[in-house]
């Protein structure tokens, strides 16, 4: 099981995802207190320090046994706490809670798009000639292990810098659909509980306590995998659509 352990593969990968987390986290909590609700600024929650969130089974333990192991462990960070009854009164009280819980997933699409526009550049500036670009590009974001793009031959420094933004792209793009999925304390229970009819919501509100167990047993079973992986898919392949048509391929 632990054979092919990549120690450097699992640092990167930890790394960008600790910092994915964070800004989830610090989005939550930032515009918690855009809409008056200053509870998680108080608690501290308002930083990108890791510190701040890191839940020890769900941030540490379980995100490192997946990377060894490639079994598929949930990760999560501490939630960040939020009390509806001082938000705005722009908003209602659900409109504002689905504010805030859209904020997590949003982060880490806007982070996935950053870091897919420093990747472009990085190839350009690496990958002359023209036509090797597209398959510089496609290269790092299919290899997983560190390792595999020595071969490159970029040097440490370069290697390094590709391989965080493969990295940081895909789990970004991962964990925004996994939040988005409606159950339990997942943000898309948050936002769909924002945007359902009144007379739903009793029927909605009994069934989520449930959620979180058997989200656990989706994930442990690997239903779960197969549910987000269409939708993932979809949207790596027309990640690598823009940047071809960015690198002119």
């Amino acid at each position: 099981m632990f054979d092919n352990i990549s120690i450097p593969t699992i640092l990167v990968s930890y790394v960008a995802l600790l910092f994915s987390l964070s800004v989830h986290e610090a989005s939550h909590a930032s515009v918690a207190y855009w809409l008056e609700d200053d509870t998680a600024a108080r608690l501290g929650r308002m930083t990108l320090n890791p510190l701040a969130h890191i839940d020890p089974l769900g941030t540490v333990v379980f995100p490192l046994l997946g990377m060894a192991t490639g079994f598929p462990f949930i990760g999560w960070a501490k939630p960040v706490p939020v009390d509806p009854r001082n938000l705005t009164r722009r908003f209602t009280q659900r409109g504002g809670m689905a504010i805030v819980s859209a904020a997590g997933p949003a982060s880490n699409l806007i982070l996935a798009t950053i870091f897919l526009g420093v990747m472009l550049i990085l190839v350009k500036v690496v990958a002359p000639p023209h036509e090797l670009e597209p398959r510089l590009f496609d290269y790092v974001l299919n290899t997983w292990k560190v390792e595999s793009l020595q071969s490159l031959k970029l040097g440490p420094a370069m290697t390094l810098a590709l391989a965080l933004c493969g990295r940081l792209i895909l789990i970004n793009i991962g964990l925004a659909l996994f939040n988005l999925l409606p159950m339990g304390p997942l943000d898309g229970s948050g936002i769909l509980r924002g945007l359902l009819p009144w007379r739903w919501l009793p029927k909605f509100d009994r069934i989520q306590p449930w959620m979180g167990g058997l989200l656990i047993v989706l994930a442990l079973t690997g239903i779960l995998g197969h549910i987000i992986a269409p939708v993932f898919y979809f949207i790596f392949d027309g990640v690598k659509s823009v940047a071809h048509l960015f690198l002119g391929a």
